[in-house]
């Protein structure tokens, strides 16, 4: 699917995601309309799915991450996707994954601090429906964190 200009492009990319298709075109010595074309083409078959700015939830006061495994009460039906619709309306909530095994979801969680947390985890993550049990992790130190491909 991809060939060799297509993860040329995608390494610079990855490694300095602000340049432009006039930048990656001087950067790979090739005109700018091939590099354009490519882009639309990456983007046409969903390889890009879009450009997003990373944004730093430490830095606007958000001190405490949570991640919480859960499961899900399944005798009841339509259980996954009412907690499902009902997490995604917690603004706190920034990502959720789902699994196959004895954790049904995965949810990460950010809060300003212990007490907001707190607050959090009484009044919004217990109230959601369909929870059977429930884990939080707190997390401590990031370890790793790496989007870019070994393309």
């Amino acid at each position: 699917m991809l060939d060799d200009f297509d993860r040329r492009i995608l390494r610079m990319w990855q490694t300095e995601p602000e340049m432009t298709a006039a930048d990656l075109a001087g950067a790979l010595d090739v005109p700018t309309a091939r590099v354009t074309r490519r882009i639309e083409r990456l983007r046409e078959t969903g390889v890009l799915r879009g450009v997003s700015a990373v944004i730093d939830w430490a830095a606007l006061g958000y001190g405490v991450e949570v991640s919480l495994r859960i499961q899900i009460d399944k005798t009841v039906a339509g259980a996954f996707d009412a907690f499902m619709a009902a997490a995604r309306k917690v603004p706190e909530v920034t990502e959720m994954q789902s699994f196959l095994g004895r954790v049904d979801l995965r949810l990460t969680v950010i809060a300003r601090d212990m007490a907001h947390w707190q607050s959090l985890y009484r009044d919004r993550i217990l109230t959601l429906p369909h929870i059977a049990e429930i884990e939080a992790l707190m997390h401590v130190a990031t370890v790793k964190t790496d989007q870019a491909l070994p393309i």
